[in-house]
């Protein structure tokens, strides 16, 4: 019989990549606390209204990558959930979380999208997503960008570089769409195919068309900063200001856009070419119409999302990876008596703060030590019969040569707390 292997595009994470995860998920942390945002959880399956509503029903994600399927008991569409930011806005609109304000909140978790395996790309993946909900001055837009230079600098990450575009209100948007298309209509047989397709369906995506020739032609046609209305460039101006005086470097790229419809104003990515083609690590933008789409009232708003295997493989590729952390404690017995007295010994280290791994196997001495030195402890607490009658232990030390000690289970405790804590014997 075949063995069942994970879904292609979808991966594991074992414990020796914890270590990484956990160092990029207490910085997240740390760096949430800093700015003041609060973390809201929200479930992985949503009703597929809420996306094709929210990001547009010609998006490739809707068109071709949500997992969509049938409740069985009911008929109704579900979706596992290809972005955050929906669902964000979907609690704040249900539990009307801006009636005192606005709310500035953070979350983590695994999306979903059908798309073509490869590194960086995958269908299973997890995304830090911030968003500040409420908000309508361009104070809450630099604050993302802060906080994602924030992200970089704790996580000692040096090679990203700041994209930043407008996109304008609304309507200046669509002027500038109705012109966009008109030029390229008189340029339709130089442009690539996929281009012309997306002529008719979400235009603007033409503008980061990977190919020479139709990047040519765009280069030559209608800049988006020449729609923008006063109100958007003083808010673009702002924020480029605001960023020089944080010392926040940046390049503006008029051809910048963003793969969702919700987006208006200021969008930006922020990028790497260490990862190949799969450069962008973080992006996002203000979205004031997104509550509106989805059922709410209209309330300005904005946010981004960091591809969290992205930033990984990133911690990766540093010479100095994350301290792993490590086992204090590999416990060996032998014997009935010895085994239960060992159970009392593993309690009382772990409630003074000691990790200890219990050992479930049968075996001679020799061969739970050869266990122990593997499995990674710093030490080996060794018990008899003998020593459990005693109530003493045997310490051994697994990565130094300092000679094994037959100790009282507190002396053996008081010098390992000394140890891993740095704390001398005589204050214990």
């Amino acid at each position: 019989m075949d063995s069942i292997r994970a879904v292609r595009g979808m991966n594991d994470i074992p414990p020796e990549k914890e270590a990484v995860w956990n160092h990029l998920e207490e910085v997240v942390r740390e760096v949430m606390v800093i700015f003041g945002y609060g973390n809201i959880r929200t479930p992985i399956v949503e009703k597929t209204d809420l996306f094709t509503r929210s990001l547009g029903e010609v998006t490739d994600i809707v068109e071709k990558e949500m997992y969509t399927f049938k409740d069985q008991m009911n008929g109704e569409s579900l979706t596992l959930r290809p972005e955050g930011t929906a669902a964000c806005v979907r609690a704040v609109i249900q539990h009307n979380l801006v009636y005192g304000g606005g709310k500035r909140l953070w979350y983590m978790g695994p999306m979903f999208r059908h798309e073509r395996p490869q590194k960086g790309r995958y269908r299973q993946f997890h995304q830090l997503g911030v968003e500040a909900v409420g908000f309508d001055g361009y104070e809450a837009d630099t604050e993302h960008l802060l906080i994602n230079n924030k992200l970089w600098q704790m996580l000692e990450i040096s090679d990203l570089q700041l994209e930043i575009n407008s996109l304008g209100n609304l309507e200046t948007r669509e002027e500038y769409k109705k012109a966009l298309v008109k030029y390229l209509r008189n340029h339709l047989e130089s442009i690539d195919e996929n281009s012309r397709k997306r002529l008719a369906t979400n235009p603007l995506r033409i503008l980061d068309s990977k190919d020479a020739n139709t990047r040519e032609i765009v280069s030559n046609g209608p800049k988006i900063i020449d729609y923008l209305d006063k109100n958007s460039l003083n808010r673009f101006d702002s924020i480029k200001k605001t960023l020089d005086k944080m010392g926040v470097g940046y390049t503006v790229n008029n051809y910048l856009v963003r793969g969702l419809d919700y987006y208006n104003d200021l969008i930006y990515e922020w990028t790497t070419e260490s990862l190949g083609s799969q450069g962008t690590v973080s992006a996002g933008g203000r979205y004031d119409a997104l509550c509106s789409q989805i059922g709410g009232k209209d309330t300005p708003a904005c946010g981004f999302a960091v591809g969290m295997e992205r930033v990984i493989e990133l911690l990766m590729l540093k010479e100095i990876p994350p301290k792993v952390n490590s086992i204090d404690v590999y416990m060996i017995f032998d014997g009935q008596i010895a085994r239960e007295y060992a159970w009392y010994a593993a309690s009382l280290l772990r409630e003074e703060g000691v990790s200890v791994v219990f050992n479930y196997d049968s075996g001679s001495f020799k061969s739970q030590i050869k266990r122990a030195d593997s499995s990674g402890a710093d030490y080996a607490i060794i018990i008899g019969e003998d020593e459990a009658a005693s109530e003493l232990v045997s310490l051994k030390p697994l990565r130094s040569r300092t000679p094994q000690e037959l100790l009282t289970l507190k002396n053996a405790t008081k010098k390992i707390k000394s140890e891993k804590f740095g704390v001398k014997e005589k204050n214990l």
